[in-house]
């Protein structure tokens, strides 16, 4: 519930529902749109941006100001801890200043990112008494908020209630109360749906998705995602001083042994068999092509294609000879290309795709071992301290896919105390880094593209992260109680997950007869919101109370 903390897909939903941006994404163009600033201007040389502060207010009645933005701002350039989730979004920041409601931030370089800024407005008058944003859970309730909705109620493992925001400038949402409720198991949570005890469940698995074909109650929702799944590489952890951590197997610095990796796995035989093709089979790197502007795809002879015999002849002309049980060892004979596959507990779908890949890379002389961790450790063990080998990942994309290629810089690796972070793969990298500061200056929306597109080429010869798919997105929700909701893009978007709260500020249900008045606007109804092993359920219905996440293995935002 602690923005600065935040990277789970769950957690950074609940906070755009909950808090204002500066801009928001269109919900037709997800072009850059006002929110808590409502114009900006920006000097000649695009180093000073101000920001006019709309007149808002605060759900406990004190007005958002321009003393809100700055205090956020600043504090994540001088707090560690609270560069945790958005760090560089303001690693270009030279000062930031209030004066009224005008924002002004003074950049060292140009920033053409700077209307896409991800970092929630939080409000100063709660906040600036938290002396250590590393171990705060934020769990006091009602939330003070400025977007749609204010958070409640809370209790770990279970649920998070909201209720809607009467002061919310654009106004109160149409249902009163919305809750994440969150399942152990994800057949329960179809069973609810097709029951009609929730009313929406999101970000199923393709299995799950099938299960609720066929039901004249239930619209199906299939749509192209905002995320790609990629398998991590341990390359060699190192923190931001350069020092090595963790114990990833050695054969992996190599990058001709990546390469080998990725040669190895067939793409299209993971979406059909395990994703059930429903995905597309990834040819290009971490940005889903519903990004067409900035979507890169692999052509020629660079281009990987499954091909188990190449990928053999790679380690063998490496020196990675196999012994007489068919299995590699390094050119110095003393380790077996012995690796282990890290992925999280309870989710059947990472078992299917763990054993696929064993038998892919035993092809090729490589021993794939499953390690099973709950999410907490997951993120512990792939993101700080380095101890693993190869992990499952993933990131759902914003429409600007800055911050997701920000998470593979130098400076998201672990300070040398572990706090701070957020990279998805240690990956600290010249070349890449160069690109990052290029396209951050880049004011010329093709030119900038195409440099964000050379950055995923290089993930993809580099190969730190290995991308195997784009999943689609696919939910449920049921027609009888549903009158209206409006995906983000409005044209064929997404519903739980997309890149802004428009679905859920927008979605309408029909009143039941449980259902209570209210003197706070919106109408006499409720939304759900459930978790279940990855697996969001999102019930809309009237004050029910289902059943935050038991170390769920939902995914990175």
């Amino acid at each position: 519930m602690n923005p600065f903390l935040a990277v789970r897909l769950v957690s950074t939903s609940i906070h755009r529902w909950m808090y204002g941006y500066l801009t928001v994404p269109d919900s037709k163009t997800l072009q850059p749109s006002p929110d808590l600033a409502e114009s900006w201007t920006t000097s000649e040389d695009g180093l000073t941006w101000t920001f006019k502060i709309r007149a808002a207010k605060w759900s406990d009645g004190k007005p958002v100001t321009a003393d809100d933005a700055a205090w956020t701002f600043n504090k994540m350039m001088t707090d560690e801890a609270a560069k945790t989730a958005n760090g560089p979004a303001v690693e270009n920041f030279e000062s930031v200043t209030a004066s009224g409601q005008d924002l002004t931030i003074k950049l060292k370089s140009p920033q053409a990112s700077m209307l896409e800024n991800p970092v929630p407005i939080m409000p100063k008058h709660v906040w600036e008494s938290v002396t250590d944003i590393a171990n705060y859970d934020s769990e006091k309730y009602p939330s003070v908020s400025s977007g749609p909705y204010i958070a409640v109620e809370h209790k770990k493992d279970q649920y998070v209630k909201l209720q809607a925001n009467p002061n919310y400038w654009r106004g109160a949402p149409k249902v009163n109360e919305l809750q994440v409720i969150f399942y152990d198991n994800p057949q329960a949570a179809i069973a609810g749906l097709k029951k009609g005890d929730i009313d929406l469940l999101g970000r199923m698995t393709p299995q799950e998705f099938e299960a609720i074909q066929g039901d004249t109650n239930i619209e199906a929702w299939n749509t192209q995602g905002r995320r790609a799944a990629y398998l991590q590489i341990n390359h060699g952890a190192t923190t931001t001083d350069d020092k090595a951590v963790g114990d990833g197997h050695p054969a992996l610095k190599d990058v001709k042994v990546r390469q080998a990796l990725h040669y190895a796995i067939d793409k299209q035989k993971l979406v059909d068999e395990v994703q059930n093709g429903l995905a597309k089979p990834a040819d290009g790197s971490i940005v889903p092509p519903m990004y067409k502007d900035f979507f890169w795809e692999a052509t020629g002879d660079e281009k990987v294609s499954y091909d188990a015999a190449k990928a053999n002849q790679i380690l063998d002309d490496a020196g990675y000879k196999k012994g007489s049980d068919g299995v590699r060892t390094m050119p110095d004979g003393k380790r077996k290309l012995e690796f282990r596959f890290t992925i999280h507990t309870e989710t059947p779908i990472e078992d299917k795709l763990a054993e696929y890949l064993t038998a892919f890379l035993k092809e090729v002389g490589i021993t794939l071992t499953t390690v099973k961790l709950d999410s907490s450790k997951f993120t512990e063990e792939t993101g700080v301290t380095g101890t693993f080998d190869i992990a499952i990942s993933g990131w759902s994309v914003n429409p600007d896919p800055e911050e997701v290629m920000a998470t593979h810089l130098c400076s998201r690796r672990p300070a040398p105390g572990g706090e701070g972070g957020g990279t998805e793969s240690f990956f600290c990298d010249d070349t890449f880094e160069k690109l990052y500061q290029d396209q951050l200056k880049e004011l010329d929306r093709p030119k900038r593209a195409e440099l964000l597109k050379q950055m995923q080429e290089r993930l993809y010869t580099q190969a730190p992260v290995i991308a195997i798919y784009y999943p689609n997105d696919l939910e449920g929700y049921r027609k009888d109680r549903i009158t209206s909701i409006t995906p983000i893009p409005e044209d064929k978007g997404i519903l739980y997950g997309g890149s802004g709260y428009w679905p859920f500020y927008t979605v309408d249900v029909k009143a039941t007869a449980t259902g209570g008045a209210s003197g706070d606007g919106g109408s006499n109804t409720g939304l759900i919101v459930g978790i279940a092993g990855g697996v969001v359920v999102i019930g809309l219905a009237a004050f029910l109370l289902s059943r935050r996440r038991k170390s769920v293995a939902d995914e990175r935002e």
